[in-house]
């Protein structure tokens, strides 16, 4: 017998004070990536960055507290492939991450994508196929303090 399990799919969205360029730019520069994308009160830490499609990066996010990691008790260690860079237009990032627990064991797909609005840019992360053991909630807390960070880097 095969269960099915439906694929689930977070999203946060907001509109930054930055050009496209510049917001693409905070993604692929690895010192600049690491200094947003973990969510507020973790810390990111970056290595085998590689930028372009088919490229790639692994990074370690850092609890401030043990006991909330995937990989370890107190991080959650990521390898991440580009899977699609589309200059100051869109992202898509296959992520896995590194853990024993079959309920992380799933590769999830987030695309990020960059609209011109009046005010700036309209910045929105989708993620799919978000492995069950990732609460929704969590997660979109996560994606959006992330991009406050962005916010505060760029604008």
């Amino acid at each position: 017998m095969t269960i099915e399990v439906e694929a689930q799919a977070h999203s946060a969205s907001r509109v930054i004070l930055a050009s496209p360029r510049n917001l693409f730019r905070a993604f692929i520069d690895p010192e600049m990536l690491a200094s947003w994308r973990a969510p507020q009160g973790m810390s990111a830490t970056l290595s085998a960055f590689d930028p372009r499609a088919g490229g790639g990066y692994r990074m370690v996010l850092r609890y401030p507290e043990p006991g909330r990691g995937k990989t370890a008790p107190d991080s959650d260690s990521v390898e991440v492939r580009f899977a699609e860079l589309v200059a100051e237009e869109r992202i898509v990032e296959l992520v896995k991450f590194r853990s024993d627990d079959p309920a992380f064991d799933r590769e999830m797909r987030l695309t990020t994508t960059f609209a011109p609005v009046a005010d700036g840019t309209r910045v929105t992360m989708v993620a799919d196929h978000v492995p069950p053991g990732i609460e929704q909630a969590d997660h979109e807390a996560g994606m959006a303090s992330s991009l406050r960070k962005l916010a505060l880097l760029t604008e």
